[in-house]
């Protein structure tokens, strides 16, 4: 038997620190409360008094009962693993993502129709973009990353989370990053960086509760049964690890006091640019990228029921991934105060970017050798096959994008709007989306989802309004460069800005009404999910006697 529990004298101890610490957060709370001029501060300390006295709450009624050990099912590997803490991260990503969609809509209806920005401050595009940017990419992609890396890891580890209560802090913690983040951005509470970073200390919670997950994901490595580190792992650990020193070079700043949340990033002018996009670019490519690989080469090869096409192309991929990504930043800052060399540089290894990532799609392409009329079948491969044919397309693109002659013309446009979202909602959405479509059925331990009819129509009505906003984006993109570079017989600029504004209404249109349709398909996954967990449809329950379908595949071989 594997993964005993640790002894209660451990579990009484890291109830009795964990609930010590919060005790800690809530007098500071307090000290913040009383001593603090800003309003939306205050607030921000009575909602972590709420989430502390919970946290407290929790861990003395609920932390590690059965002696020591919280209770989950046995594993056909002889495996205790910890699912209910992947169960509340994959319900968390499809609550946010809804969320983050929405609000993206509306900012875009906002865009078309200024009008919509209406008096009240909270509801305005500059309060909301940010809003709608962290809610997709840190709450829902967030979410998918820790509860799809939980699982990868038990699984191809076959050894169970470590801790009992230390998953559940990271879960509850990074939701409580969300509400403090979101509810900032609302309340005009922010660095005022290009991502308009949450406040100071919004950041150091950030950090600690990064740490705690950190740390489980070795330790839980660290307690593996088998005895080499299948690939997925390697990329969930990078993302993690570098997203760690990303976050804690970037928001380096001096609060002006420990009571006012006001602070003074140590990096100003060209420094600060540099430091903003090499964050920025890191936060796609290690956030948005690494993380997601991770799910695409264990949840491709497992739906399809077949081998990685190449394990070394996948270690070829990994580690060229890791070592070019880091320095493609410099090209987000082209005609700029930067060092001609260091925006050269940026080009240079933004161009080289080109060929790994598309060595990971063809990876994940090949991997359905043998298997492709599955995709007749199979809406939820059908839709992971797409994520990776537009993780080929966007990670073409921003190469070409990267070329200064091209930047010349695309910079500050909405072709920058498309290919951003090309990337997110084809790519990184899509691969959540089929990771979700696969957890649900395996952890609340049915047959299959409720209706892939519904996938079906998921995909097609999500895929129509990707196509109607990346294209229109690209039309609306080119074209304001083009009006922004023309010039009269005199030499004077030819049209206004406000002209070039004008003359996009309808792409914005486009646009918003394919932001609308991504809306709806993501509702219909939410109405598909609820069903199955419900137990509804063809979601049939599995008997006792079923194998667990996690441990069927992939199949594998060692890294190495």
């Amino acid at each position: 038997m594997t993964n005993l529990s640790p002894p209660p004298t451990v579990n009484s101890l890291a109830k009795g620190l964990t609930s010590l610490s919060l005790g800690i957060g809530v007098l500071m709370a307090l000290f913040i409360i009383a001593k603090t001029s800003s309003a939306p501060m205050a607030f921000h300390g009575y909602i972590m008094i709420l989430a502390f006295a919970l946290g407290i709450f929790a861990v003395i009624k609920f932390g590690n009962p059965d002696n020591g050990r919280i209770a989950a099912e046995k594993s056909p590997a002889g495996v205790f693993y910890n699912d209910g803490v992947i169960k509340a991260g994959a319900i968390a990503a499809v609550f946010w993502g809804v969320i983050g969609f929405l609000v993206g809509d509306i900012i875009a209806w906002q865009l078309a129709f200024p009008a919509l920005n209406f008096d009240l401050e909270w509801t305005n595009f500059g309060r909301l973009r940010p809003l709608h940017t962290s809610a997709v990419v840190f709450a829902f992609g967030g979410n998918v990353l820790i509860a799809t890396s939980f699982y990868v890891v038990q699984r191809t580890s076959k050894a169970r989370l470590a801790g009992e209560i230390a998953p559940w802090f990271v879960f509850w913690g990074y939701q409580l990053f969300i509400v403090l983040a979101a509810t900032g951005y609302v309340l005009g509470i922010t660095q005022g960086k290009e991502y308009a970073e949450p406040e100071w200390y919004v950041d150091i919670w950030l950090t600690i509760v990064w740490v705690a997950y950190l740390l489980v994901f070795l330790i839980t490595l660290r307690r593996r049964q088998e005895p080499h580190i299948f690939v997925a792992n390697w990329f969930y650990l990078a993302f993690i690890a570098t997203v760690a020193v990303l976050h804690l070079v970037n928001n380096m700043s001096i609060p002006i006091s420990f009571v006012e949340p006001k602070s003074y990033s140590l990096f100003a002018g060209v420094q600060g640019a540099l430091t903003q996009w090499w964050y920025g670019h890191n936060a796609v490519g290690f956030f948005l990228t690494a993380g997601f690989l991770g799910i695409m080469y264990y949840f491709v090869p497992k739906r399809a029921e077949r081998p990685i096409y190449s394990y070394r192309l996948s270690i070829i991929h990994f580690w060229s991934l890791i070592f070019l990504y880091i320095w493609a930043g410099p090209h987000h800052l082209h005609y700029t105060a930067l060092p001609d060399w260091a925006q050269t540089l940026g080009m240079t290894f933004s161009i080289i970017l080109w060929m790994p990532s598309w060595g990971g799609m063809i990876n994940g392409l090949m991997t359905l050798s043998g298997a492709w009329d599955k995709l007749r079948t199979d809406p939820v491969l059908k839709m992971m096959v797409v994520s990776l044919a537009f993780y080929g397309m966007s990670t073409f693109e921003g190469p070409l994008m990267s070329i200064k002659a091209v930047n010349g013309l695309s910079h500050y446009t909405d072709w920058t709007v498309g290919h951003v979202h090309s990337g997110a909602l084809g790519w990184v959405a899509y691969i959540s989306f089929g990771a979700l479509y696969c957890l649900f059925p395996w952890l609340w331990k049915r047959k299959g989802l409720y209706s892939l009819k519904l996938v079906n129509m998921h995909f097609w009505i999500s895929t129509i309004g990707i196509v109607l906003y990346i294209c229109s984006m690209w039309v609306s993109g080119i074209m304001e460069g083009l009006m922004w570079r023309s010039y009269d017989a005199l030499g004077f600029l030819e049209y206004s800005f406000v002209e070039t504004v004008a003359a996009k209404f309808i792409p914005n249109i486009i646009r918003a009404v394919g932001g609308l349709m991504f809306v709806i398909g993501s509702l219909i996954m939410a109405y598909n999910l609820w069903r199955t967990v419900r137990g509804e449809g063809d979601a049939v329950p599995e008997t006792s006697e079923t194998p667990e379908i996690s441990e069927t595949a992939p199949k594998t071989v060692p890294a190495e």
